[in-house]
């Protein structure tokens, strides 16, 4: 299959062209800079530019695009910017301008890509409290609620063209590399991580491995098309993430950090994290999709140390 790529150099991005690859897939990257290899190709998504016929004997397009919520500083990686105005329209922009364009291309592309495997997140549902909830969960109304709508949204003219459209509500991908496990790592190790807020707030995460396998099988199944939860079949408790994090570490996980400070310092993000999400994989679950890590002692070891 010939699938064409957008984010591929991020952290999701560069995994799973290397797991499409590996299947005998042929892989075509969308970049922002120059691109110099025969599988690059380069777009501006800011201005709307990419050109239908680039899509040309490509069977399906994945979109992973998006500004990144980390950021740098110095050797630590910490796990949000600076929350500003800017930033916000920024966050927001990059994901619902790049899917608006690949959209549009999609519908206007002679003869069109099958597939669509458009990016999202959990963030999209509402806080559910302790009630487990799969796709058919209630939408959220705070500020990340209101990017996955927009971002699932800009997907639509593809979808209303007739070409499968799949919504990747992503959770917390696992490992030591990134995502939002890479940061905590330092200050878990120095016996300084602990739960956040009251700690009873469910968290739906996924091994990075079984992310990638749960795309590539949603790219081969022409029977799946709309919402998708790439989550893990169990979630637990961000107690009891912090608890077997530690466990796996050798540390203790004393350091509660209060609700009020998450809030004051990280805004939007930091009242997002406390929200609880008890999200299950239903449509994966149903599909028969085969889990490698199917529990967060599983998923954490091979994030630390596969």
């Amino acid at each position: 299959m010939r699938v064409l790529v957008a984010g591929s150099s991020g952290f999701l991005g560069r995994t799973l062209v290397d797991r499409l690859r590996a299947d005998g897939h042929q892989c075509i990257r969308l970049l922002r800079r120059e691109g110099s290899a025969p599988d690059e190709i380069t777009w501006n998504p800011a201005t709307g530019e990419l050109d239908p016929a680039v899509l040309t004997d490509v069977d399906a397009v994945i979109n992973l695009a998006g500004s990144s919520l980390g950021t740098r500083l110095g050797p630590v990686t910490l796990p949000v910017r600076p929350w500003t105005a800017g930033y916000r329209r920024q966050f927001h922009d990059s994901r619902v301008r790049t899917t608006a364009v690949l959209a549009r291309a999609i519908a206007a592309a002679r003869p069109r890509p099958a597939a669509f495997l458009s990016g999202s997140a959990v963030g999209w549902y509402a806080d559910t409290g302790d009630r487990t909830v799969d796709e058919t969960g209630p939408p959220g109304t705070a500020y990340f609620a209101q990017v996955c709508r927009d971002w699932e949204a800009a997907a639509l003219p593809a979808q209303s063209a007739g070409v499968r459209v799949v919504w990747l509500r992503t959770g917390f991908p696992l490992h030591r590399d990134g995502g939002l496990l890479g940061p905590q790592l330092l200050p878990f190790r120095l016996g300084l991580g602990g739960p956040i807020g009251n700690g009873r707030q469910w968290q739906p995460w996924i091994s990075l491995s079984d992310w990638a396998d749960a795309v590539a099988f949603l790219l081969q199944h022409d029977e799946l098309a709309g919402p998708v939860n790439l989550v893990g079949p169990a979630p637990v408790t961000n107690a009891e993430f912090t608890r077997t994090l530690g466990r796996l570490l050798h540390r203790p996980t004393l350091l509660r950090i209060p609700a009020p400070v998450l809030r004051a310092l990280l805004g939007e993000f930091g009242r997002d994290a406390l929200a609880s999400r008890r999200l299950i994989p239903g449509v994966l679950q149903r599909a028969g999709f085969r889990f490698t890590h199917p529990n967060l002692t599983s998923a954490l070891r091979a994030a630390l140390y596969d």
